[in-house]
C-alpha cells in the first residue's frame, strides 16, 4: 500500500491532482481520505466561537486519529472515517466506512 499526501492552499489544484491519480490507477485501487474529515469536534465551543476557527491551523485537525486510521488501513483493516459539517463546525454522529484497497492480504 502506498500513501500519498497532497497538500496546498485553497484553490491550488489538490482535487484536480487527486482526480488524475484516481484515473491513473485501476478502478478500486485508490481511496481518498480527506484531512477535512478529521477536523476536531468542536461541540464544546459556543456557536459564535466555532465560526471563528482557523481551519488552516494544524491544531484544528485530530492528527492522532488520522494517523491511526492510516495505520489500520495499511494493516488491511476497515476504519470508520468521521464526517465533518462545515455548517455546524461539528462532527456528525454518522461515519463513513472505508475499506482498504489494493491490499494483498
Amino acid at each position: 500500500m502506498l500513501i500519498v499526501g497532497i497538500a496546498g492552499g485553497t484553490g491550488s489544484g489538490k482535487t484536480t491532482v487527486v482526480n488524475k491519480l484516481i484515473k491513473a490507477f485501476p478502478n478500486g485501487e485508490v481511496i481518498v481520505i480527506p484531512q477535512d474529515a478529521y477536523y476536531k469536534d468542536n461541540g464544546h465551543i459556543p456557536v459564535e466561537e466555532r465560526q471563528k476557527i482557523n481551519f488552516d491551523h494544524p491544531d484544528s485537525v485530530e492528527f492522532t486519529l488520522l494517523v491511526k486510521h492510516l495505520n489500520e488501513l495499511k494493516k488491511g483493516r476497515t476504519v470508520q472515517m468521521p464526517v465533518y459539517s462545515y455548517l455546524t463546525c461539528l462532527r456528525s454522529e454518522e461515519t463513513l466506512i472505508v475499506e482498504p484497497q489494493g491490499y494483498p492480504g
